[in-house]
C-alpha cells in the first residue's frame, strides 16, 4: 500500500511544531557564556557550596529531606559538569580542561567538609537517608541521563522556569559526596565506594546528557584555522571522554546485571519459598557471592522440598546461585539485626492493615448509625403534617429494620412505621396514611402498624 505524501509531510510538520528545540532556543552565545560562568568555583561560588555542603551532611545527619532538599537546591555542582559535556560538544578542549579541574577541586572540598562534620557531630549513627546513597542502582543512571537532558534544553530556551531547581533535585549530587564523608569519617570503606560510586555514576551520564542535547540543538562547534591542531585537539577530548566514560558504561553494566538479578532472586524467593506451617524472617541476596539465604521460623521443610526448589532456580536465571535455607535460631549465620528489622517491618505493615480496616469498619457503622439518627428525626418532622392530615393521632415512631423470612432464610431490610390512634381510622384511611409514608419515606417496602 502506497503512502500518500501528503500524510507524511503533514507528520513532519506536526512533529516540527511541536518537538522542534530550536524554536525557543535562546542565544547560543548566552547559553554557552552561561554554562562557562557556572564552571568556576572561586569566591562566593566556592563557599555556597561548602554552606550546602554543611548543611546537606546536616539533613543526612538527623534524617530530614527538606534540609537535603535545600542543600540541593543551593548547591553549584551541576556547573562544571554540564560544563564537560558541553566541551566535548563544542570541541571545546580549554573549557574541558577547566571543566574538569574545576570538578575534581569541587569533589575534594565537598568530601573534605563533609568529613570534618561528621568527625564532630554528636550524631554517629547513619540514618536512612544516609544509606540510601550507598547503593546506586540502574534508576540512578536514568536520573541522571533524563535530569541532565532537562537541563541543558532549560539553559538552552528563553524560559526556563523552574526546571534548573528541579534537575538539581532529581539528580542529587551533594547528598552521595556528604555519604562519602562519612565513610571516611566514620572508616566504613563500604559506605564511601558506593556513594562515590553513585556520584561518579550522576556526573558522567549528566555530562552525556549535555552532550546529546548539545548535539542535537546544533550547537555552534569551535573551529581551529590549524588543522592539525584541531585533530590533536579532537584526539584528546575523544581520549579523555573515552577515559571517563569507560569506567562509569562498566559500572553501569554491573549495576544492569545487579538489579537484574535481584528481581529474579526476589521473584523466586516469593514464588517458590513459600512452605507451609513456616514464615520467612530474613531474606539476603548477594549479588557477588551469587547466593541467596533465607532464614525459615516454624516447621521444619524437608529436605526434599529444599532440593526442589533448588532445581527451580535455573527457571528464573539463577542457575550459579548458592540457596542457602537456615531453620531455627540457634545457627551463627543468621542476622539477626536483619531479621528484627525484617519482623518491624512486617509488624508494622500487619498493624497499618488493621488499621485501616478498622477504619473501614468505624465508618461502616457510623453510617449505619446515622441511618438509624436520621429515622428519628424523620419520626419528629412527620408529626406535624400528620397532625393535620389524620387528626386522632396520638403517636409516631418510624424505624429500619431487618426481617427473615422463615420459609427461605431470606433476610430484607425494611422500614417499620408504628403509629397510634384514639381511635383507629377507616381502611380507606388507612391505606391514604400507607401512600403517604411511602411517598415522605422514598420507599415502597413499609410496614405499618396500627395500635
Amino acid at each position: 500500500m502506497k503512502t500518500d505524501p501528503r500524510n507524511i509531510l503533514a507528520i513532519k510538520a506536526f512533529l516540527k511544531e511541536y518537538f522542534d528545540l530550536r524554536k525557543d532556543k535562546e542565544d547560543e552565545v548566552k547559553t554557552v557564556d552561561s554554562i562557562r560562568k557556572g564552571v568556576e568555583f572561586k569566591g562566593a561560588n566556592l563557599w555556597i557550596l561548602i554552606f550546602a555542603v554543611f548543611m546537606a551532611s546536616l539533613g543526612l545527619n538527623v534524617n530530614s529531606t527538606a534540609v537535603i532538599i535545600g542543600a540541593m537546591l543551593i548547591s553549584p555542582l551541576m556547573g562544571p559538569i554540564m560544563g564537560v559535556g558541553l566541551s566535548i560538544g563544542i570541541n571545546d578542549f580549554e573549557l574541558m580542561k577547566r571543566s574538569l579541574k574545576s570538578y575534581f577541586i569541587t569533589t575534594m572540598f565537598c568530601v573534605i567538609a563533609a568529613t570534618i562534620y561528621f568527625l564532630f557531630t554528636p550524631i554517629a549513627e547513619a540514618r536512612s537517608e544516609l544509606l540510601a546513597r550507598t547503593s546506586p542502582s540502574i534508576y540512578d543512571v536514568f536520573i541522571a541521563l533524563l535530569g541532565g537532558m532537562a537541563g541543558v534544553v532549560a539553559l538552552s530556551t528563553k524560559e526556563k522556569g523552574n526546571v534548573i531547581p528541579g534537575v538539581a533535585i532529581a539528580t542529587a549530587l551533594m547528598p552521595p559526596l556528604c555519604t562519602a564523608g562519612y565513610g571516611l569519617a566514620s572508616g566504613n570503606l563500604a559506605y564511601f565506594i558506593g556513594a562515590f560510586y553513585l556520584y561518579f555514576i550522576n556526573s558522567v551520564f549528566i555530562s552525556v546528557a549535555t552532550l546529546i542535547g548539545v548535539r542535537v540543538m546544533h550547537f555552534q562547534r569551535k573551529q581551529f584555522v590549524d588543522k592539525k591542531r584541531e585533530s590533536n585537539v579532537k584526539k584528546y577530548i575523544i581520549l579523555i571522554a573515552i577515559l571517563t566514560m569507560a569506567p562509569a558504561t562498566y559500572l553501569t553494566i554491573d549495576i544492569i546485571k545487579s538489579t537484574f538479578y535481584d528481581s529474579e532472586a526476589n521473584k523466586f524467593i516469593n514464588q517458590q519459598l513459600n512452605f507451609p506451617d513456616a514464615i520467612m524472617v530474613d531474606r539476603t541476596i548477594n549479588y557477588e557471592k551469587k547466593e541467596i539465604k533465607v532464614v525459615l521460623l516454624g516447621k521444619e521443610v524437608p529436605e526434599a522440598s529444599i532440593v526442589i526448589a533448588r532445581d527451580m532456580l535455573k527457571n528464573y536465571k539463577l542457575g550459579d546461585t548458592k540457596l542457602v535455607i537456615l531453620q531455627g535460631m540457634n545457627d551463627n549465620q543468621v542476622d539477626v539485626s536483619s531479621m528484627r528489622a525484617l519482623l518491624m517491618e512486617d509488624f508494622y505493615i500487619n498493624s497499618e492493615q488493621r488499621m485501616l480496616e478498622q477504619g473501614k469498619h468505624i465508618d461502616k457503622l457510623e453510617g449505619e448509625l446515622h441511618v438509624y439518627k436520621s429515622y428519628d428525626e424523620i419520626s419528629i418532622s412527620l408529626i406535624d403534617e400528620m397532625k393535620v392530615l389524620f387528626p386522632g393521632l396520638k403517636s409516631v415512631g418510624v424505624s429500619r429494620m431487618l426481617e427473615t423470612n422463615v420459609v427461605n432464610m431470606k433476610t430484607d431490610t425494611i422500614e417499620v412505621a408504628l403509629i397510634d390512634f384514639d381511635k383507629k381510622p377507616a381502611n380507606k384511611e388507612l391505606n391514604k396514611l400507607d401512600e403517604w409514608l411511602k411517598a415522605r419515606l422514598k420507599t415502597d417496602n413499609l410496614k405499618l402498624i396500627i395500635n
